[in-house]
């Protein structure tokens, strides 16, 4: 087959390279609009269940990704001025550069042609001619998608928070949170490594807290003074990194969730971020990306027409994500709530915090639950009633609205 990926992020380039190793005679090009190690964001996050993955997909990258990573144990909070540690498993982090690098290489090295600098701006570009599967993977913003998006069905919702993408000099080695209390509210920090010299820092607050110190208005350097303030002792004295805009604005977002009713039409398919977002709080966006690429190289490894194939893809994936949809929801809502959980010790907050993911959780009262959680820890039948219960409880409070 003849094959057009659009978007050099991890998915597009990941599918490439599992779909050279299943044949190598298809012909395959990634267009990147963007220059080569020029990318957005910091680090990424990963579990040890990935790696699993990309193992099976293809050994070489999985060896390569793995020994670029660094790896972190357990959760550190901050809340106003008290340390609380919560035990966990594993996780790891690995440069976003780096990782593009380490993909890029690999499939070109399978003979996968990746163009840089050279942007694909609609399913009418000459480029796209002959393919017999186009691939969108451009993104949120994907303008393959948009062309079509009523066919695609696509839906997108913001947050109602702020936040902003920052490096740090300072070397984390544990997921780390601080959750500062001001005049004007509160705003927290989401801190973790991915190299030995740099973290990435994700800071977010409530609209009222962004107005009301001044972050809509003050620029970039402005900005990272004030947070560095903030977080000293989170930072120990480290600096922050924005993103060296030309206009010396500093780059508050909200989140968009994007969803997409079907995810193909005729040759043209999506992938990553250009077919569904998940909330960044689930640290979850890179390993669904290249879920997606494994899942849609499976599909098209299998006997039938494209079509079929492409059906297939979609919904599994649109399957597999429920779950990941529903964490992301809940957890995004469970910051737009923070100030509902910031009257409890500091230990119990950050057990709550591990929790947010429950549907149970925003319906009782946070020091209830917290008892409940604890007991279901030695009583299976109330672990089980709790697992019920939950999804129950959201319906029934969705279904009077």
């Amino acid at each position: 087959m003849k094959l057009a990926i659009v978007g050099g992020g991890p998915a597009g380039l990941y599918l490439s390279i599992l779909l050279k190793r299943q044949d190598p005679s298809h012909d395959i090009t990634v267009y990147e609009r963007n220059p080569a190690g020029s990318t957005y964001g910091w680090g990424v996050t990963y579990w040890a269940g990935l790696l699993d993955k990309l193992r099976a997909g293809d050994p070489d990258s999985a060896a390569a990704v793995a020994e670029a990573s660094v790896t972190w144990t357990d959760g550190v909070a901050i809340v106003r001025d008290e340390r609380t540690v919560h035990r966990g498993d594993a996780g790891f982090g690995i440069g976003r550069r780096r990782m593009l690098a380490l993909l890029a290489d690999r499939a070109e090295e399978l003979g996968v042609r990746v163009g840089f600098e050279h942007d694909i701006p609609g399913p009418d570009a000459p480029e796209l001619a002959g393919a017999d599967l186009v691939v969108a993977a451009d993104g949120v913003n994907s303008a393959l998608r948009e062309a079509y998006a009523d066919h695609f069905g696509s839906e997108v919702t913001s947050g109602r928070n702020r936040y902003i993408w920052l490096g740090t000099t300072k070397v984390f080695d544990s997921f780390s949170f601080a959750f500062k209390e001001t005049e004007h509210g509160w705003i927290w920090c989401y801190a973790y490594g991915f190299s030995g010299e740099r973290s990435t820092c994700v800071v977010e607050c409530s609209p009222e807290t962004w107005t009301g110190l001044g972050l809509d208005t003050r620029g970039e350097a402005d900005s990272l003074n004030l947070l560095e303030k903030l977080f000293h002792d989170l930072l120990d004295g480290h600096e922050l990194i924005g993103r060296d805009r030309a206009d010396g604005a500093a780059r508050w977002l909200t989140f968009r969730t994007l969803t997409n009713r079907v995810w193909h039409r005729g040759n043209l398919v999506l992938l990553g971020d250009a077919a569904h977002t998940t909330h960044y709080s689930i640290g979850a966006g890179t390993t669904l990306a290249l879920e997606d690429a494994l899942a849609l190289a499976d599909a098209l490894r299998a006997p039938g027409d494209l079509d079929a194939a492409l059906t297939a893809y979609g919904r599994r994936r649109r399957a597999e994500l429920v779950s990941a949809q529903s964490a992301a929801r809940y957890s995004a809502q469970w910051y737009e709530s923070l100030p509902r959980y910031m009257n409890l010790e500091p230990a119990k907050m950050f057990a709550l915090l591990g929790q947010r993911h429950s549907p149970l959780l925003p319906h009782v009262p946070p020091q209830l639950y917290y008892r409940i959680d604890r007991a279901a820890e030695q009583l299976e039948p109330l672990r089980r009633l709790k697992r019920w219960l939950g999804p129950r409880v959201a319906r029934a409070v969705h279904g009077r609205r």
